[in-house]
C-alpha cells in the first residue's frame, strides 16, 4: 500500500492526514489554528512558529494513532492559506509576525502606489490592501528596521516545507500577484517602482515538484521521515479544486471553507472586473477569495447565542424552523470584501427586518446573502470566458449542508456537484504527492482516478422567478449601502465624528422612572 502525508493549513484549523494510491483517507488528525492576533487598525497576525507547531502536533497524533502507515509514508505535500505573507531574515527566521489574509492596514499605501505607479502595467489596478506588493511596501514605510533585513517573503506552507527541508522555495500559484507585479511592463515592473528587491523572491517549483527532502535534526516524529521528497504544492484553494476534480475547463469550483472561494477554469486568461486571473499551471482560474463564507454563519450562531454546540446542527436546527412570506435581505460583508470589491471598509447589513421575522429568516437570509455573491463572481467570470460553466463543483464545510447547497444551485442556476471527499484540500495536496511521485502521467490522470461524486443538485426551475427577484434587490442594496458602509468606517476611526461612541456608552448612567 502506497502512502502519503497530505495537509491543509487552513484559516482556522490545520488538518494532517494519510492517504493511500486509491484516494481514501486512512488517518486524519485536526486541530485548531492559531486565533489571529487582530485590532481595529486592520491589524491581523499570527506568529510563523505556531503553524510549526501545529504540523508537528498534528503528525505526531497521526504517528500514536496509526504508526504503521505513519512509518510508511513515501512522500510529504502541504497546501496551504494565501494571502498571507512570512517575512524572513538572511538566516531564515521570522522578522516579525504574519500578515494574514484579513489585515487592511496597507489600504492607504494600495492607494498610494495606484496613484503613483504605472497605470498601463496589468497588475496596477490589483493593488489593494490584501496585494503582496502593498503589504511589502507598508512593511518599509511603518516598519523600515525589519524591511531592511528582509531577505525572503514566504507563504505559510513555504514556511513549513522549508522548515522540513531547508529550502527556501514557493510556486507560480501561490505567488502569482508577486510574479505579475515583477514582470517588466514596456521595460518597467512594479516590483522596482516600488522599491522593493526582487531578490526576496524564493525559488519557483511546480506544484508537483520536490522542494527537498526532509532534513535529519528535526524533532519526533520527523526523524521518522528522514529524506522522504517534500513537494511544492500550493495555496488551499488550488489544492481543494483540484481534490474536488475541478481543475478542467468549463467548470465552475466554490470552496466553502472560513471564507469561500469561487472561480471558473477555462484555457485562456481572460479578464473581468475584480476578478483575479491567474495561470494555474496548463488552465487558467479567473475568481477568487471572498471574506465571507461559513464564518458569517458561526456570527450568525453567536448572535444568536447558539455557537456551543456543532455548527451544522445549530444551522440546520434554524433552517427547519418556520418561514415568514417576505424574506430578509442580507448583504455578507462582515470584514469588507475581497473579490469582486476588494473594499475593506463594506460593511453587512439586514434589510427589510419586520415584527415576525425570527431565527429562520435569518439563516436564510445568511446562506442566500453569500450565494448572491456566488452568482455576481460567476457571471462576471461566464461573461469574460464568453462560455456558461457546466457545472459547479462545490466544497469545504459547508457542502455538507444540503439547504445550502440547493440554495447556491437555485440562486445561480448552475448544477452543484459535491465531490465525496470531505476534505478537497487533503485529497488536492495527495494528488500531488502522488503525482510527483510517478504514479500518474498528470494531474488530469490522478483526478480522474482518485476523486469521485457524491451528489448533485439541479436547479430548480419553479424557484427561479423568485431568486431572479431576490437577487436584482440585492444588487440595488449593495449599491445603496456601500457609501454608506464607507463613511460609517471612516466616522468611527480615530478623530472621526463616530470615534467616541463606544467610550461614551461604557461611561453612560442608566436613568430609571418609577
Amino acid at each position: 500500500m502506497s502512502i502519503v502525508l497530505a495537509c491543509d493549513l487552513g484559516g482556522t484549523s490545520f488538518r494532517a492526514a494519510l492517504v493511500d494510491e486509491t484516494g481514501a483517507t486512512c488517518a486524519q488528525h485536526a486541530i485548531a489554528g492559531p486565533a489571529s492576533h487582530d485590532d481595529r487598525s486592520g491589524r491581523s497576525e499570527i506568529e510563523p512558529d505556531a503553524w510549526w507547531k501545529l504540523l508537528t502536533e498534528a503528525c505526531s497524533g497521526l504517528a500514536a494513532e496509526a504508526p504503521a502507515l505513519f512509518d510508511a509514508v513515501e512522500a510529504v505535500a502541504i497546501c496551504g492559506v494565501t494571502r498571507t505573507q512570512v517575512f524572513l531574515d538572511r538566516d531564515g527566521w521570522p522578522l516579525r509576525a504574519a500578515m494574514t489574509w484579513k489585515d487592511t492596514r496597507a489600504d492607504a499605501v494600495a492607494a498610494g502606489l495606484r496613484a503613483r505607479l504605472d497605470p498601463a502595467h496589468p497588475e496596477s489596478a490589483a493593488i489593494n490592501a490584501f496585494h503582496p506588493l502593498a503589504r511589502l511596501a507598508w512593511l518599509r514605510e511603518e516598519e523600515p528596521e525589519a524591511f531592511a533585513e528582509l531577505a525572503c517573503l514566504l507563504e505559510p506552507k513555504d514556511y513549513l516545507n522549508f522548515r522540513l527541508t531547508g529550502r527556501q522555495a514557493s510556486d507560480p500559484v501561490s505567488m502569482a500577484r508577486l510574479l505579475t507585479a515583477a514582470a517588466p511592463h514596456d521595460g518597467r515592473d512594479l516590483l522596482a517602482a516600488a522599491g522593493i528587491p526582487a531578490s526576496i523572491l524564493p525559488a519557483m517549483l511546480e506544484p508537483w515538484e520536490q522542494v527537498g527532502g526532509v532534513q535529519p535534526g528535526l524533532p519526533a516524529p520527523f526523524d521518522r521521515l528522514i529524506g522522504k521528497p517534500v513537494f511544492c504544492a500550493s495555496n488551499d484553494t488550488w489544492a481543494a479544486v483540484v481534490g474536488l476534480g475541478a481543475m478542467r475547463e468549463g467548470f465552475a469550483y466554490n470552496i466553502s471553507g472560513t471564507t469561500e472561494v469561487l472561480g471558473v477554469v477555462g484555457r485562456e486568461p481572460a479578464r473581468a472586473e475584480g476578478l483575479l486571473t491567474v495561470d494555474w499551471r496548463g488552465l487558467f482560474q479567473l475568481g477568487g477569495p471572498s471574506q465571507t463564507g461559513a464564518d458569517t454563519v458561526s456570527w450568525l450562531l453567536a448572535l444568536l447565542g447558539r455557537d456551543g454546540a456543532d455548527v451544522g446542527q445549530e444551522i440546520d436546527a434554524l433552517l427547519s424552523g418556520p418561514r415568514q412570506p417576505q424574506p430578509l435581505l442580507f448583504l455578507p460583508y462582515l470584514q469588507g470584501e475581497r473579490v469582486p470589491y476588494w473594499d475593506p471598509s463594506l460593511r453587512g447589513a439586514l434589510i427589510g427586518l419586520n415584527r415576525q421575522h425570527g431565527p429562520a429568516d435569518l439563516a436564510f437570509a445568511v446562506l442566500e446573502g453569500v450565494a448572491c455573491l456566488n452568482r455576481i463572481v460567476l457571471e462576471r467570470a461566464e461573461t469574460a470566458l464568453g462560455r456558461v460553466a457546466t457545472e459547479i463543483r462545490f466544497g469545504g464545510g459547508a457542502a455538507a449542508n444540503p439547504v445550502w447547497s440547493q440554495i447556491k444551485a437555485d440562486l445561480c442556476g448552475r448544477p452543484v456537484v459535491v465531490a465525496a471527499s470531505k476534505e478537497p484540500g487533503l485529497l488536492g495536496a495527495a494528488i500531488v504527492a502522488f503525482t510527483g511521485l510517478g504514479r500518474f502521467a498528470s494531474l488530469a490522470q490522478a483526478q480522474e482516478a482518485l476523486v469521485t461524486v457524491a451528489r448533485r443538485f439541479e436547479p430548480d426551475p419553479a424557484r427561479k422567478p423568485a431568486y431572479d427577484a431576490l437577487f436584482a434587490l440585492f444588487r440595488q442594496a449593495e449599491a445603496a449601502l456601500a457609501p454608506i458602509s464607507r463613511d460609517l468606517v471612516a466616522a468611527a476611526q480615530e478623530g472621526g465624528p463616530l470615534a467616541g461612541l463606544a467610550r461614551h456608552a461604557s461611561a453612560a448612567t442608566v436613568l430609571h422612572v418609577d
